[in-house]
Parts: C-alpha cells; structure tokens; sequence
C-alpha cells in the first residue's frame, strides 16, 4: 500500500462498479479512507442493489484499507447531505470528493422522452451538485479539499443519440470551472476527468448511434482508447486528489490511462468586427469569407431516401 492519500477521507459516488471501482480501490491503496457510494442501479438508473457497494467495501478492507459502504442516491439533496454526512460521521472528516455516478437512456433527439431526459440529467448533473454543495460547506470551514468532477467527450465534442447525457456532461464542466472559482480562494481545487475506458455503460450504447458516429468519423479517434480498462482512470485522478495537484485548478482532463491530454478552454478561433451594428446584408457577404471559411459541419445533410413504392 502507498501513503499519497494517507490521513484522507474520500467520497467516490457510483464506485461499485466500473472507473468509480477502480477509484475507491486505488484510493484506499494510496492510504485514503473511502466512502464507496453505489444504490447498486441498472446502467439506465431501475433497480436497487446493496451488494456492488458491500463488495467493494470488502476487497477493501480485505487488502487493509478502510472503507464503508452507502447506498444513498445523489439525484436529492437529502441524499447529498446523507453521503457527506456518512464520510463525516464515519471517519471524523472529508478530503476528497469525486463524482462519478452516472446512467445512460440514448435516444436520437427525435425520440427521447421528457423522462429520458429528466433521469439522465438528475443524476449526472444534479447528483453532481447535491454531493458537492454539502461537501463545499465543510471544505470552506476548513480551507482545504479536492473536487474531482466527470465529464465526457459526449458532452465536450458530442456524440450522436446521447442529448441528454451530452447536455449533462458539458454542463459539468462548466459547473467545474465555476466551483473552481469559488472556492480556490479558501485553497479548494476543482478539476473535470473525461474518461475513455470500457464500462458498463459503454457496452450499452446503441447500435444506430454506434452506426451514426462512425459514418462522421466521430468515434474513429477514440476507438482504440475504449479498449482501455476502466481501472486505467484511477491514477490521474488520485493524483489530482493529492497535495501534490494543490496548483492544479479549473481544468478538465482526458484521460485514457496510458495519455492524459489537458483539454482547451472554450475561446474564440476567428472574430469579425465593426463599428455599430451588423446589417444581415453584410454577414451574407462576409461570414463565407471569414468566420464561416472550412467551418466543419459534423453532420452533413443526406441525400433524402428514394420514396416507398
């Protein structure tokens, strides 16, 4: 076992299965005492199951470390307060937070439900925000903590038949940089990891959308990173919850484990200016040239199908 987390208390929500396995192990490995958060859901969010988080817990404790388990749901605020609560009532204190929780309902944007969209956003981006407000509360007492956030390529560069979760991800990164300028000044760093690994959900992305993605190229890049292991996450980012990463702030990472690339932070690539208002005459003349010249489009229009005879 090593000593980088030693002394620290952490919560890693969704780690009964998948990267948030990989992270509380890994954690517990390097010295942290670790709140493995799980209700044991279905990867489209049905179904409660204790035994994923219990037995975690156990290879855990198995191999010296410490850790207990809960069964709370981020998706509340209740369910926030009670995991932080459980790291404080458990171990005396909280250190580390990472949120990797999640669900999946792919749907092309034309068939997805109100309630497809509602459930993939309660959990991913509310069940971020309920666990970090409660734990920002102590964290700001206390001057010191790291916030490690997941976000995702769908999210920061889009992947078709996922609107909802792509939605949820990109607003996590913006949550990210947003708490990271809250809460630096009391000595609290915020960072977003954008994993490519086999998972659970992974394995559950539909094959239209599969279909889809590769005939853009979309996933071309990526293919080979998918066959990475969900463990391959856990050392970045139980690096970023170290002391060592103090200075690392406001960021988000994509992290395959053999390559960690810093991601860029949206700025303008071309601008147009004048003095006073653009008439809609002068754009039609002038976008062609400069904003609008090689402008990728990731979806090209499609001939129409021939019409059923």
């Amino acid at each position: 076992m090593g000593d980088t987390l030693k002394d620290k208390v952490a919560i890693v929500t969704g780690s009964g299965r998948g990267i948030g396995r990989g992270i509380a192990k890994l954690m517990a490995a390097e010295g942290a005492k670790v709140v493995v958060v799980d209700p044991g859901v279905n990867v489209d969010g049905t179904g409660y199951d204790r035994s994923p988080a219990d037995d975690v817990v156990k290879e855990i404790t198995d191999a010296g470390g410490a850790a207990v388990p809960c069964y709370e749901s981020v998706v509340t605020m209740q369910g926030g307060e009670n995991i932080v609560k459980t790291a404080v009532d458990s171990f005396g204190k909280l250190d580390i937070v990472v949120t990797v929780a999640g669900i999946l309902r792919d749907r092309m944007i034309f068939n997805m439900t109100e309630q497809e969209w509602d459930d993939v956003l309660n959990v991913h981006m509310k069940g971020t925000f309920t666990v970090v407000k409660h734990a920002c509360i102590l964290f700001r007492q206390q001057r010191s903590g790291r916030i490690i956030t997941f976000s995702s390529v769908s999210g920061l560069i889009g992947n078709s038949g996922q609107a909802n979760y792509g939605a949820a991800k990109d607003g996590i990164a913006g949550f990210t940089r947003v708490v990271a300028r809250d809460m630096g000044r009391y000595g609290i760093t915020c960072n977003a990891i954008s994993p490519a690994a086999n998972s659970r959900m992974t394995a559950t992305v539909p094959d239209e959308s599969r279909a889809v993605r590769e005939q853009r190229g979309i996933t071309t890049s990526f293919r080979s990173e998918l066959r990475r292991e969900a463990e391959d996450i856990a050392p970045f980012v139980t690096w970023l919850a170290s002391d060592e990463a103090a200075h690392v702030n406001g960021h988000v990472f994509h992290v395959t484990g053999s390559t960690v690339s810093l991601m860029s932070d949206p700025a303008p690539i071309k601008t147009i200016h004048k003095e006073g208002r653009w008439t809609v005459d002068e754009l039609i003349q002038l976008f062609p040239q400069t904003l609008g010249y090689e402008l990728p489009n990731p979806a090209p229009a499609q001939p129409a199908p021939p019409p059923q005879r």
